[in-house]
């Protein structure tokens, strides 16, 4: 597996290797030892899997606070997505600051986000599905957003905002600036 830290080094991009041949390929895309090498300790408890028919659908900014805190390994079993993870670590050198990438089931590159972020992703294509494995199980009265075009994180995501297909919840959603971080 290959791993590379995005600007925010604690949020890593993952690309496991392909082998490929005349009817498709294989992949092994997470060995707990491969990611404890990489200095990715978690264990994953919850697997979740989300389907968006629609191009420009976005889902976030989340998160669930401490003690259900989650770190995800995000990927794209179909279709592409702009993965956006926010640092929302009061004490850290980056809070308020992002990270963006572009996954695919084309590229076979993963991202994961650890406790302490935001998360969120933008489909770039129909018919998107992403998978993602949490350390933490759901817990409803600990979830949590933040808007996501908020101007004060100027997030680019790769999608014309008008055209942004989002939940109640979503469209809902918190600024930034009225944000009382849990982390």
């Amino acid at each position: 597996m290959d791993v590379t830290a995005l600007a925010i080094p604690e949020v890593k991009l993952i690309t496991p290797r392909r082998f490929s041949d005349d009817r498709g390929f294989f992949s092994e895309t997470y060995n707990a030892k491969a990611f404890k090498a990489a200095g990715i300790e978690c264990d994953f408890v919850q697997d979740n899997h989300s389907y968006s028919a629609r191009q420009g659908t976005v889902r976030g900014l989340h998160y669930q606070s401490p003690p259900f805190a989650q770190s995800k390994l995000v990927r794209v079993l179909r279709g592409a997505i702009i993965d956006v993870a926010v640092d929302a670590r009061k004490d850290s050198p980056s809070f308020g600051q992002w990270v963006k990438a572009e996954i695919s089931a084309e590229n076979g590159t993963q991202i994961f986000v650890p406790k302490g972020f935001l998360h969120g992703f933008a489909t770039l294509e129909p018919d998107t599905e992403v998978a993602y494995k949490v350390d933490a199980f759901y817990d409803g009265a600990s979830d949590g957003s933040v808007k996501w075009d908020d101007p004060d994180l100027a997030i680019d995501w790769g999608i014309r905002p008008e055209s942004a297909s989002l939940s109640e919840k979503d469209a809902k959603a918190p600024k930034w600036a009225d944000f009382s971080s849990p982390f």
